[in-house]
């Protein structure tokens, strides 16, 4: 059974004076199961807090509504995967898998995720404000991704299509085979992957920039960034990558 937490009765305060208040879900008596099924079943406007998340998985996953989850320390593994609508809020770290298949949305991460966030995200926000490990992005197609820190290896792997905001360093095998994302990072890159080059910023590029990061909340001048993207060389059949029988 679902244990709820109701905000107390604010009677002296005039109702459009007031914002509303989050219903509070302790994992300490309720289970996962319960919070996602007790999420899934909310409506749009309600606001939803999670307190004592012990890093458990798969926490406020699947959300089709717009609605405001905060979690109140760290996340397992798939937190906010599958997310469709509304705003999930970790006041922490996030494990493995981070809004896995994010469709829209937006997902704020306060400290660093593990490997694989935003992995095969078709659209919506990741915003991760501490660092991310390997494989952050792995095969985005639309996703937009804002890091604070660093990223690990073999991020952007086959990235389709989105943009990946690095605002520290990034590891190994930078877009290796990248498609059409765009990548932008604003310290040093160990080595880009396949195919992953870099490419002239264009007044274009500075715009979009500038709008992913005050959407992240961030104040990072867009003029200390590289763009990264693909060489389009992979595109195309080429004899000396064949084998002769």
């Amino acid at each position: 059974m679902v244990t709820l937490t109701a905000p107390e009765s604010t009677a002296t305060a005039a109702p459009e004076a007031r914002e509303p208040e989050a219903t509070t879900v302790d994992l300490a008596a309720t289970s996962v199961r319960e919070l996602n099924q007790a999420v899934h079943n909310a409506v749009d406007g309600q606001s939803w807090a999670v307190a004592s998340p012990g890093g458990k998985h798969s926490l406020a996953v699947g959300i089709d509504a717009d609605i405001q989850v905060t979690i109140d320390g760290h996340a397992g593994y798939y937190a906010a995967g599958m997310h469709q609508k509304g705003d999930v809020t970790i006041n922490g770290n996030a494990g493995v898998g981070l809004a896995e298949n994010i469709m829209s949305g937006r997902v704020h991460v306060k400290g660093d995720a593990s490997q694989s966030a935003a992995a095969t995200g078709h659209g919506g926000l990741v915003v991760i404000d501490g660092n991310a490990g390997a494989r952050c992005g792995i095969s985005m197609k639309g996703v937009d991704i804002v890091v604070g820190g660093n990223i690990g290896h073999m991020s952007a792997f086959m990235a389709q299509a989105g943009r990946l905001v690095v605002c520290g360093d990034a590891g190994d095998a930078l877009g290796d085979s990248i498609y059409e994302a765009r990548i932008y990072v604003k310290g040093t890159v160990a080595s880009l992957g396949a195919d992953c080059i870099e490419k002239p910023v264009m007044p274009e590029h500075l715009a979009e920039l500038a709008e992913l990061l005050a959407a992240a909340g961030r104040t990072d001048n867009p003029s200390d960034f590289k763009r990264y993207g693909s060489a389009r060389n992979l595109y195309h059949f080429h004899v000396d990558n064949s084998t002769s029988y």
